[in-house]
C-alpha cells in the first residue's frame, strides 16, 4: 500500500526557515518516549501483544484534538523505500525502516507533529518546528501528550518518573535537539573547543543524520542527555541558553572572517553559488558542503536572491530515496549525482521538476 498523497505533496512546515534564527537555526525537535502501563516493553513484547498496542493506540488518535485529520500508517503495509523516504523526513528512525511489523506512524498535516507507535518506545512523541523555536516544539508535544495520557495510561513511577525501555530516558522521556549550522566555527577552527564545552555541560552532539553519523554541510545536532533529576521545563531552558551561547560564538566567527579575510569568503559563497547552478555531478556529501556556504552568505547578507526555504527543501530533496521518488526510477550512485545536480540547478534556476 503506497503512503498516503497527501503526506507527500504537503509542504513541510519545519523548512519555512521563517522563525528566530533560521539561517543558524534549521530546526528544533522535541521528543517524548512513552509506554503503556501494565504491557511489556516493545524488544520483549510477542507480536500479538505488539498488533494490541498499536491498534490500541490508533483508537486513541481519532480522538486527538492536536492529530485531526492525521495520516496514520501501518508501516508493515509500506514498501521498504517509502520507509526509508519517511526516515529522509525525520519522521521514523532507521530502526522502523527495517523493523516495521506491527508498527505505525501518526502524522499531523504540514509534518511538524508526529508519532511513532512500537519503536524503541510503545510511542515516541515529537515535534519538530523551523528555527530556534524548542519552547513552540516542546507545547505542542506536551499537548499531544496530555491528550494520550488521559485515556492510555502511561507507565510512570512516583520514584524515577516516566518508565521507558531504555534506563538513558527514564524521568522525562524528553530528548531535546537543535540541528545548527556552524561554518564559521569550522572555518575557524574554533568547533573544537565549542564541541567539548558542550560536552563538559552534559550535552551531546551529533552528525546531520543522529547517532553515529558523520558531521556534513556544517551541520550539528545538540541534544540533552539528562532525563533524571531535571524537569521538562527546566531542560527546555538549559538546552535553548547553551543553543544560544553557541550562536553567539558562531556570529562572532562570521564577523572575524568578514573583516580578516572578506574577498575570499565571498568568493567562496559565490563559486558555491556557481557550481550548484551549473554542475552536472553533485554528490550528497558535496552538495551539503555548497549548500551550507550559500545558506552563510544568505546569513551574511551577501546572496540576497536565494531563500532559506529553498535551500531547507534541499536538504530533503536531494537525499537518495527523494531522488528516485521524484524521477520514478531506481537509481545507481552516478544516476542519484547526475539527478542530483539536475534538481538543484532546477530549483535555484526558480524551474520546477
Amino acid at each position: 500500500m503506497p503512503l498516503p498523497s497527501g503526506l507527500l505533496e504537503e509542504p513541510i512546515e519545519w523548512l519555512t526557515g521563517e522563525n528566530e534564527e533560521s539561517e543558524l537555526v534549521l530546526s528544533c525537535r522535541v521528543r517524548l518516549a512513552r509506554n503503556l502501563d501494565k504491557y511489556p516493553f516493545t524488544h520483549a513484547a510477542r507480536p500479538k501483544v505488539l498488533g494490541e498496542i498499536r491498534d490500541l493506540v490508533k483508537a486513541r488518535i481519532a480522538g486527538v484534538k492536536v492529530l485531526e485529520d492525521a495520516h496514520v500508517i501501518d508501516l508493515e503495509d509500506t514498501t521498504e523505500s517509502d520507509r526509508m523516504i519517511l526516515a529522509e523526513r525525520r519522521l521514523i528512525s532507521n530502526e522502523l525502516v527495517k523493523n516495521h511489523a506491527n508498527r505505525g506512524l501518526a502524522v499531523a498535516r504540514g509534518g511538524g507533529l508526529s508519532m511513532m507507535i512500537n519503536e524503541e518506545d510503545h510511542l515516541r512523541l515529537q515535534s519538530i518546528e523551523s528555527g530556534l523555536s524548542i519552547l513552540n516544539a516542546y507545547d505542542r508535544v506536551s499537548q499531544l501528550d496530555d491528550e494520550l495520557d488521559s485515556d492510555l495510561n502511561f507507565a510512570f513511577s512516583e520514584r524515577f518518573g516516566y518508565l521507558t525501555a531504555c534506563v538513558t530516558n527514564v524521568g522525562t522521556g524528553l530528548r531535546i535537539s537543535s540541528m545548527v549550522h556552524l561554518p564559521g566555527l569550522v572555518h575557524n577552527r574554533d568547533i573544537g573547543q565549542i564541541l567539548d564545552g558542550l560536552r563538559h555541560v552534559r550535552l551531546t552532539v551529533r552528525g546531520y543524520q543522529g547517532e553515529g553519523s558523520e558531521v556534513m554541510g556544517n551541520f550539528f545536532q545538540i541534544s540533552n542527555s539528562i532525563t533524571l533529576g531535571l524537569s521538562e521545563t527546566d531542560t527546555v531552558k538549559n538546552l535553548e541558553l547553551h543553543i544560544r551561547k553557541v550562536l553567539e560564538f558562531e556570529k562572532k566567527a562570521r564577523e572575524v572572517l568578514l573583516n580578516k579575510a572578506r574577498s575570499l569568503l565571498e568568493d567562496k559563497i559565490w563559486r558555491a553559488y556557481g557550481i550548484l547552478r551549473t554542475a552536472r555531478l553533485v554528490t550528497s556529501k558535496e552538495a551539503m558542503g555548497l549548500i551550507s556556504a550559500v545558506r552563510m552568505g544568505v546569513g551574511l547578507g551577501i546572496l540576497t536572491e536565494v531563500k532559506l526555504l529553498d535551500l531547507n527543501e534541499l536538504l530533503i530533496m536531494i537525499q537518495p530515496m527523494h531522488l528516485q521518488r521524484l524521477y520514478e526510477k531506481a537509481m545507481d550512485t552516478e544516476e542519484r549525482d547526475r539527478s542530483r545536480a539536475d534538481y538543484i540547478r532546477s530549483r535555484l534556476n526558480k524551474k520546477r521538476v
